[in-house]
């Protein structure tokens, strides 16, 4: 298994996944990094280590904010664009990687001065004309264009920018950011983003956060997205196609956005008319809800879509109309994957256990099963069933990211922990969780430790046996 640290030193989409071609993620990205050669070590590395995707992110700078101008062809499909990076150096640097997929690259300026690049796989290498100071801010502006791709991911599953009849469909779970924007591709790196999108008249461009501008000339509509909370790039949409959009508030006056697709209306009314209500609960669980405003995209997708939604901050995404219970799933996220962010994707079932177990306490407040009851009829299984292939925080494999012991086992460890901790330490860890990690990133670890400390339970068994442990863990209690 792939470990970067021993566990215990510290405390001592539903998948979702279209038309154009598809390219597969490359080996690199699963198996090596691009890494520099240079004997001054001023090459920023291409990779941060990541104990699945070694090859996602790039080291010696972090971004603190994106600004993405994005022109989109429907009828032929071509994109461009041009992508403005503000980040901050965390090393000195001759040069620095950038994730970009595909895409054909014009022109890199780094502080307003051009820069050389070049290209190896899916990195965007430039070498600003001057270095970069270790704590300098720069910006870097990228012009690029082209057909974006799909990516094929290791389960087997389609994401990226995947074209529709009417626009594209675009997730980005774990690499499909990459396909449509330069950046540094990994959950550990968040930053802020702005992002105007122009498209034919006629079609809606939906982006994460508020709609700041909405305009229409000369046959086409741009509209400008501002997103002002921190987020990982997988989180990141610019679907765009033809949409009914209905604006309206919950309760406590938070901004509702719901887009969806005129095929997805009557199968989407019910459960999108549940959201204030799913909001307002969930906020009761989990402490307030953590962003500016929340919503939906649903879009009607071709048959190669396998998965059902993604996280998308503030506006998860759905391949068809969803069920009450997945907008319970997707919105439960908000908290858990999107403001609380995995460090690694190793750690991701810190964002699907949580969000499955949202699931279950959903049942119990509608007069359906309770958490227990779901736990009993899940543990019943014999030990070959596939939720016990491998640990929860051990996946070993990047295409075991999205597989059920990430969600069933890992939400059954949540019921084992709430079992040992009783429910009132168990519920103020629900709540206090993710205000303490709020916008920020965290692992296994962290989630260990801060659970140590609010019991006087031996909880490193607990973790052991049904986080780390291969096989069917025991019921221990």
């Amino acid at each position: 298994m792939l470990m970067t640290a021993d566990p215990w030193s510290a405390v001592n989409r539903r998948p979702l996944r279209s038309c154009g071609a598809t390219a597969a993620l490359s080996a690199s990205l699963l198996l090596s990094a691009c890494t520099s050669s240079d004997p001054r070590g001023a090459a920023g590395s291409g990779g941060v280590g990541d104990p699945l995707f070694p090859a996602l992110g790039n080291g010696g700078y972090q971004v603190r904010h994106y600004g993405l101008d994005l022109d989109y062809d429907v009828k032929k499909g071509r994109l461009e664009a041009t992508a403005d990076l503000t980040a901050e150096a965390t090393e000195d640097l001759r040069s620095f990687q950038l994730d970009l997929q595909g895409l054909k690259v014009s022109g890199v300026r780094v502080d307003g001065e051009d820069a050389a690049f070049s290209r190896k796989g899916h990195k965007l290498i430039v070498r600003p004309a001057d270095g970069l100071r270790k704590g300098a801010s720069f910006r870097t502006t990228v012009h690029y264009g082209g057909s974006p791709q799909e990516l094929k991911d290791p389960d087997g599953t389609t994401e990226g920018w995947v074209k529709t009849p009417d626009g594209a469909f675009v997730a980005g779970e774990p690499a499909g950011s990459m396909t449509w924007f330069p950046g540094n591709n990994h959950p550990a790196d968040k930053a802020t983003y702005d992002v105007t999108i122009t498209v034919p008249k006629g079609c809606t461009a939906v982006s994460n956060g508020e709609l700041r501008a909405q305009r229409t000339s000369g046959g086409h509509t741009t509209f400008t997205w501002h997103n002002g909370r921190p987020m990982a790039s997988y989180l990141a949409t610019a679907t765009i196609g033809r949409f009914d959009v209905h604006t309206s508030r919950t309760p406590d006056g938070l901004p509702l956005y719901v887009a969806v697709d005129p095929a997805e209306v009557k199968a989407s009314r019910g459960p999108l008319e549940k959201l204030p209500e799913i909001v307002e609960w969930e906020s009761g669980l989990f402490g307030p809800y953590p962003f500016a405003s929340a919503g939906a995209v649903v879009d009607r997708t071709p048959s190669r879509i396998t998965w059902g939604a993604l996280e998308a901050q503030t506006k998860p995404i759905y391949a068809g109309a969803p069920d009450t219970t997945t907008v319970v799933h997707e919105m439960a996220h908000q908290w858990f994957g999107d403001s609380v962010t995995p460090k690694t994707w190793a750690d991701t079932w810190l964002n699907e256990s949580f969000a499955t177990y949202a699931e279950w306490l959903w049942a119990e407040h509608k007069g359906g099963k309770t958490p227990q009851q779901q736990f009993d009829a899940l543990y019943k299984d014999a030990p070959h069933n596939k939720r016990w292939d491998f640990p929860p925080a051990r996946p070993g494999t990047a295409k075991n990211v999205t597989g059920p012991a990430v969600y069933e086992r890992g939400a059954m460890f949540l019921q084992q922990l709430r079992n040992a901790v009783g429910d009132k330490t168990f519920f103020r860890i629900l709540k206090e969780w993710p205000a303490a990690y709020r916008y920020r990133t965290a692992d296994s670890a962290d989630f260990l430790a801060f659970c140590q400390e609010r019991t006087d339970v031996d909880l490193a068994p607990l973790f052991r046996a049904w986080l780390y442990g291969s096989g069917k863990p025991k019921r221990l209690y």
